[in-house]
Parts: C-alpha cells; sequence; structure tokens
C-alpha cells in the first residue's frame, strides 16, 4: 500500500475530549465543501459512518467517496464499518483515506485477526457494540484497541433519539478501559447534541459523534460543536 500521512487516533491522548461530526448528515452534494466547513468550524475528527444494507438495514458510502473527499481536510478519518464482511474492505479504505477503522464485535469472521489486520495496515483499530451487545464482550480485545465506540441507537440511520439506557454501558467500558492503563478512547455515537453531550462526557466518553445536531443545526456549525464541548 502506499505510504501516506496518517493520523490514527492512537495518536491522540484518550485524556482530551473530541468532536467527530458524521458527513452521514452532510449534504451529500456538496461533500467535499461540508467536510472543509465543519473542519474550519472547529471539528477534530471526520467520522465517516460506512452501511451494508445487510449488517443494518440501510446503504451508504464505501471508499470511492472517502478517497473522493480525503484531500477536503486534514483531520483524522475516522471510519466505521457497520458491514457483515468488515475483512474484506479493510485494505479499500485504508488506500482510499482512512487513520482510524473501527469494526463491529458482532460482525463475521475472527474478530482479533481483522484487528491485527487494521493495525498492520497503519491504521488505529476499534470495536463498536450495539445497544443490545453487553460491555463483557470487548474483553477479549482490549490488549488491541485504540478505540471503543457504544452506539446510544440502533445502528443504520441518522436522526435518531438517544438511549439514555446506554450511559451505564459506557460508564462500564469507561472503568475496563481504565483498568487496562493503556490510550483507548471511549467514543458515543447515536442521538448526541448538547443536551446529553456533558452526560455521556461524565460516563466517561472524551469522543463526540453526532451528525443532525451538527450538520442541521440552525445556530451554524461553530455553535453546533461548541455546545458538544
Amino acid at each position: 500500500m502506499p505510504k501516506r500521512n496518517l493520523k490514527p487516533l492512537s495518536a491522540l491522548d484518550a485524556a482530551a475530549n473530541y468532536v467527530a461530526p458524521s458527513i452521514l448528515a452532510a449534504d451529500f452534494a456538496n461533500l467535499g465543501a461540508a467536510v472543509k466547513a465543519v473542519e474550519n468550524a472547529g471539528a477534530d475528527i471526520i467520522h465517516v459512518d460506512v452501511m451494508d444494507g445487510h449488517f443494518v438495514p440501510n446503504l451508504s458510502m464505501g471508499p470511492a467517496i472517502v478517497k473522493a473527499i480525503r484531500s477536503y481536510s486534514s483531520l483524522p478519518f475516522d471510519v466505521h464499518l457497520m458491514l457483515s464482511q468488515p475483512a474484506r474492505y479493510l485494505e479499500a479504505f485504508a488506500k482510499a483515506g482512512a487513520d482510524h477503522i473501527t469494526v463491529h464485535v458482532e460482525s463475521e469472521g475472527a474478530i482479533a485477526c481483522v484487528l491485527e489486520q487494521i493495525k498492520a495496515l497503519g491504521c488505529s483499530a476499534g470495536l463498536s457494540l450495539r445497544p443490545g451487545t453487553p460491555a463483557a464482550s470487548l474483553k477479549p480485545y482490549l490488549p488491541m484497541l485504540d478505540l471503543v465506540l457504544v452506539m446510544s441507537v440502533e445502528p443504520g440511520f441518522g436522526g435518531q433519539s438517544f438511549m439514555a439506557e446506554q450511559v451505564a454501558k459506557m460508564q462500564e467500558i469507561s472503568a475496563m478501559i481504565a483498568e487496562t492503563k493503556r490510550n483507548i478512547h471511549l467514543e458515543v455515537d447515536g442521538g448526541i447534541d448538547g443536551s446529553n453531550a456533558a452526560l455521556v462526557r461524565q460516563a466517561g466518553c472524551n469522543m463526540l459523534v453526532a451528525g443532525s445536531s451538527v450538520f442541521n443545526n440552525s445556530s451554524g456549525l461553530e455553535k453546533a460543536i461548541a455546545a458538544l464541548r
């Protein structure tokens, strides 16, 4: 794979707070401009939600989209693969411009091998859980992880309401991460906005993904991102 100036999330301090707007909610007719605008507005990371229509009941962008927008931002690209068979697409997304790749613990294949493949491509590696998946499912993989992503909605569609019952899981995972004494980010995605940002940060999340509350905010991108701080 050609050498790139990778910006894996493992290089970021997990003790600091970050905002990662999800471009799933951006204007797809002007996606490059939307990515540039959200970086200028103060975003720390660009979150890219990828769906295969099988693991979740929706389809979204592929490697070609990531490649097309890569030149519009210098921020790390945090690619979330909601795919049944993520191993088939790891290299394609890495080549397209991913700096970090998260897969689901519920996906097919040997998860440890998938995480090793991600690292071999030079990216940082993450593991995500659906709302109904217990925190304990992460334990075998924590030594390999740079990030854990807690879904606070059922994955598949943007604009859903935050599931407050997931806060307890965030707290449990935060405690698990603390025991490792490793630099592991705890990310949350789903219904995140200014009304619950403080709650999830108190639960241990240092990385907040938000789509609709950023890109569809009537107050503008800068105020929307500031509200998540």
